[in-house]
């Protein structure tokens, strides 16, 4: 069938529009004879497409003369020059230093933290540090470990990242591959040694009815491997510390080999979230008083997951947790940890983000606390 020569649109038989615009064959269409009539262009100008153009709004003239004026010495100020840093000499001391940061943002953020941490060990509150893998690949074990020992850090949480860092650095004294490099050719995460040590510690914590961190720790103890003074996990179990590892199944290279059990690793990892929140609890206390300090480093999902439930679960049985003090230190901001961290769980002036490095902003945050609580 030959295509339509015609493309203008059809009227419906029996319509008014069929009535109206009906033609016999030969007759010419009203709309085509000669130049194109007024029904095409209602506004009659052909410039526009046949749309009608609106007329152009009046703009009120504004009386600059009647602006009300008022003395800059009426008005508050938020940056005055008592908060400006200060220029300490050559040799100064930490505490100097410190406290010659100016009084905004993220310095008054960490001098905010550093406080309600040393406030919360006079009261006798826990301070949890929440890591993930970042915190120990760039060498902070060892500021965690003296802050665990001189009992200001008082519990551990780990993502699976963090302890497989933390017990390969036990192992050898060194961890962290080339992903890039590995992923082509499917070499990624499939080290033996790692796998078959966190089955182990699965397996173990099944028979002592354990924890999968405090598995881990003792596991790395028990071996005597050759750098266990550097593991977290494995002095939070010569020191008694709760540390608590958080798994999602799949998520880490250790899931990987067909001998790690699923069944056995997720029963040790909700054994550690049933012993975070009884740390969760043991931080509570009514507004006014000093609470516990939840620090969440470098773990953007999974831990302040984690913290998030913990709270809800020791809310339910009715601790008040009003005193609660949360601080999240990363380099780049995330959603979970703003909301599930620093907002929702604490009221409003109680949660601190700080933005920055680790390897920066923790041996900043330890002096700091050393020297606040001397």
């Amino acid at each position: 069938m030959s295509a339509n020569p015609n493309p203008d649109p059809i009227p419906m038989p029996g319509t008014p529009a069929e009535k109206s615009q009906a033609m016999r064959p030969g007759q010419t269409s009203p709309q085509r004879a000669g130049s194109e009539s007024k029904a095409a262009h209602p506004s009659g100008d052909e410039s526009t497409g046949g749309q009608k153009t609106r007329p152009t709004e009046a703009v009120p003239a504004l009386d600059f003369a009647a602006l009300r004026l008022h003395s800059i010495y009426e008005r508050r100020h938020i940056a005055q020059i008592d908060a400006f840093a200060k220029t300490p000499p050559p040799g100064a001391s930490f505490l100097e230093w410190f406290e010659s940061l100016p009084g905004f943002l993220g310095a008054s953020r960490l001098r905010a933290v550093v406080n309600a941490i040393v406030a919360a060990r006079k009261a006798g509150k826990p301070v949890v540090f929440a890591i993930g893998g970042h915190v120990v690949k760039v060498g902070c074990g060892p500021i965690l470990i003296d802050l665990m020992r001189r009992g200001i850090v008082t519990a551990i949480a780990c993502n699976g990242a963090a302890a497989i860092h933390d017990s390969e650095i036990a192992m050898i004294g060194a961890t962290s591959e080339d992903v890039a490099e590995t992923i082509r050719d499917g070499r990624f995460g499939m080290v033996r040694e790692t796998a078959e040590f966190f089955a182990e510690a699965a397996r173990q914590a099944a028979q002592t009815h354990a924890g999968y961190g405090q598995s881990i720790g003792r596991l790395i103890r028990s071996r005597n491997l050759p750098h266990a003074q550097l593991s977290v996990l494995a002095v939070a179990a010569e020191l008694g510390i709760p540390a608590t590892v958080h798994v999602a199944v799949g998520t880490d290279t250790v899931h990987m080999p067909t001998f790690a059990d699923g069944g056995l690793i997720g029963a040790a990892s909700l054994a550690d979230f049933r012993t975070i929140c009884g740390v969760v609890a043991a931080m509570g206390g009514s507004a006014g008083e000093a609470g516990g300090v939840w620090c969440n480093i470098g773990s953007a999902v999974l831990l302040p997951e984690v913290f998030l439930k913990a709270v809800s679960v020791v809310r339910n049985l009715g601790t008040n947790l009003d005193a609660l003090c949360t601080a999240n230190f990363d380099q780049l901001r995330h959603y979970r940890p703003a909301q599930n961290v620093v907002g929702r769980p604490v009221l409003k002036g109680q949660g601190f983000d700080l933005a920055g490095h680790h390897e920066i902003l923790l041996p900043l945050l330890r002096q700091a606390i050393l020297d606040q609580n001397r």
